[in-house]
């Protein structure tokens, strides 16, 4: 009996423990790893941009990005968490390798969430390019490249590290893990990021 009570008790204890960790907005990585320069602060956002909950985050995202402090580094990644995403994450890293990441970026996630374009392979995505101004054969090379291969091998690597097993989530520093259902809502995903990035920067 007197186990009973002891194991009750110790239940009760962790569940509260869990319940106030959890209205903290953000979960600790088992593994913390530093991947910027020492004295800067990383926030690194996971997506797809096939993920509606992305898409409905983006402009939270972006209007904070604009007004981040300067010794905020902000970064996004596109793992296919899925094998479905593929095509998309290739798109992602070969706007990047090709310097186009603003042109193509935004009219991507439109396409896809507002206009309900079908872009599920590397061949439509190029021609979807082609349509913004660039090159499509450049393009579609690109995505179909080792250096776009090794980015995703990358990007899946740190997301394995990172415990990320849903998109959108954020990573501040490599040392915290947040996200919409985690915070409570995308505004309060920026309030936890303010709050992380400000401690991380004066410690």
């Amino acid at each position: 009996m007197r186990y009973l009570i002891r194991s009750v008790f110790l239940l009760f204890s962790l569940s509260a423990v869990s319940v106030a960790f959890a209205g903290d907005g953000y979960e600790e990585i088992d593994s913390p790893k530093k991947r910027g320069e020492t004295d800067r602060v990383e926030v690194l956002e996971y997506f797809w941009f096939g993920c509606p909950h992305c898409f409905a985050f983006e402009p939270t995202i972006n209007e904070w990005a604009e007004s981040k402090p300067d010794y905020v580094d902000f970064i996004r990644e596109a793992p296919p968490l899925n094998p479905s995403w593929t095509a998309h994450s290739k798109a992602f890293y070969a706007a990047q390798l090709l310097g186009v990441t603003d042109q193509f970026f935004e009219p991507m996630f439109d396409a896809i969430h507002t206009e309900k374009k079908r872009l599920n392979s590397p061949k439509q995505i190029a021609k979807f390019a082609g349509s913004l101004g660039l090159d499509e054969d450049k393009f579609l090379k690109t995505m179909n490249s080792f250096a776009v291969d090794a980015k995703i091998r990358r990007a899946m690597e740190m997301a394995r590290a990172d415990g990320i097993s849903s998109v959108p989530s954020i990573i501040v520093n490599g040392k915290y893990r947040t996200s919409g259902s985690v915070a409570g809502s995308n505004k309060q995903v920026i309030e936890v990021i303010r709050k992380l990035t400000e401690s991380e920067h004066s410690s």
